[in-house]
């Protein structure tokens, strides 16, 4: 069996988590054996659409209309899940990945230039991994109009770039790879970031509460769990956490876009937290608002009692992160800082 090589990191665990360090050495990757796999969906609810008239509808060209009357019962808001179990499980909870606005659960397999996510690389090291398409995106599929009334948010090729700090900001993107603006160092494979957008899929901004709603279903249906959380699904991870915070044993936040409600963030005070940040914040216009609101939101778990280790990478040595952590060249040494924090917390037997 092939097994790829991947370097340990070294001063970010010593600094941020109080570890020893060990010296530099590329390792083995453990082998990726799984003993079944497969997925569900969770969540949802019965709407009711009626007053709409009948519609003549041709399904296939060529073929004679339909007469469709839209009024009736329809199932929204679920959410899919797909999940893997691999044949040592060492991770003593399942692990739950929860992806970013606008993306799906394709967040956390294959990056963009053909790099095994951090799917794998967690299943590799022994955890029980859930992958979930959230409520509007990907495999869980959509409601009609007439349910959820404000138009879906679509974002151009280009937005990413500017916008998750892989380019210098606006303007920075252009249709010809050889003229756009990269940030220097920046550790997203610029070269296949052609192969990002097609992840893309319509956002609604009003989808919050079934959101939540789906994701508390699955804590109730598969948890106690770990819970890592990218950019938007912070607050539904902080959110349900709060909600149900005997089944949350972690929640590790990958630069949360925003937070849990913080009048309670007493109810976190028993769930130990890891939030981390990236490169390139302080000349975005943008994030250093959303990282202080991060910090204030662990101040205040700190102040009710909680638990929260917060890491800004570069700060560590470990520097070049765009927003995408998980797609980044160096994901491998972000996602051990992780897995040895979940270790010291006694998540995963070594």
């Amino acid at each position: 069996m092939l097994r790829p090589m991947l370097a340990t990191p070294l001063r970010a665990l010593a600094v941020a988590l109080g570890l020893q360090a060990a010296p530099a050495m590329a390792v083995e990757e453990p082998p990726l054996e799984i003993t079944a796999m497969g997925s569900f969906h969770v969540g949802g609810r019965l709407a009711e659409i009626s007053g709409q008239p009948p519609r003549d509808i041709v399904f296939t060209p060529g073929g004679p209309p339909a007469r469709v009357d839209v009024n009736g019962r329809y199932q929204v808001e679920q959410m899919y899940v797909q999940w893997f179990r691999p044949k040592a499980e060492r991770g003593r909870v399942p692990l739950l990945l929860w992806h970013g606005g606008g993306l799906s659960g394709v967040t956390y397999e294959t990056t963009p230039d053909g790099r095994e996510g951090w799917l794998n690389w967690f299943l590799r090291r022994g955890w029980t991994v859930l992958n979930s398409d959230a409520v509007e995106r990907g495999r869980s599929g959509w409601a009609p109009p007439e349910v959820w009334g404000a138009p879906a948010l679509h974002l151009p090729v280009g937005n990413p770039f500017e916008r998750f700090r892989i380019g210098q900001g606006q303007g920075s993107y252009d249709s010809d790879p050889a003229k756009r603006q990269v940030l220097p160092g920046n550790q997203f494979p610029v070269e296949a970031y052609d192969q990002f957008p097609l992840q893309l899929s319509p956002r609604w901004t009003t989808t919050d509460a079934p959101t939540i709603a789906a994701y508390t279903a699955l804590v109730d249906k598969v948890c106690p769990c770990v819970i890592l959380v990218h950019s938007q699904a912070g607050q539904f991870g902080f959110r349900v956490a709060q909600a149900r915070p005997d089944k949350v044993m972690a929640l590790i936040a990958v630069e949360p876009s925003s937070v849990g409600d913080p009048g309670r963030a007493d109810a976190l005070r028993t769930v130990p937290t890891l939030m981390l940040y990236g490169d390139f914040i302080d000349d975005d216009p943008r994030w250093p608002t959303i990282r202080r609101t991060g910090l204030d939101f662990a101040g205040r778990m700190r102040a009710a009692g909680g638990h929260v280790d917060v890491v800004d990478l570069p700060a560590q040595g470990i520097r070049g992160n765009s927003h995408m952590i998980m797609m980044d060249r160096n994901s491998g040494e972000v996602a051990q800082l992780i897995q040895t924090w979940l270790q010291q917390k006694g998540l995963w037997r070594p």
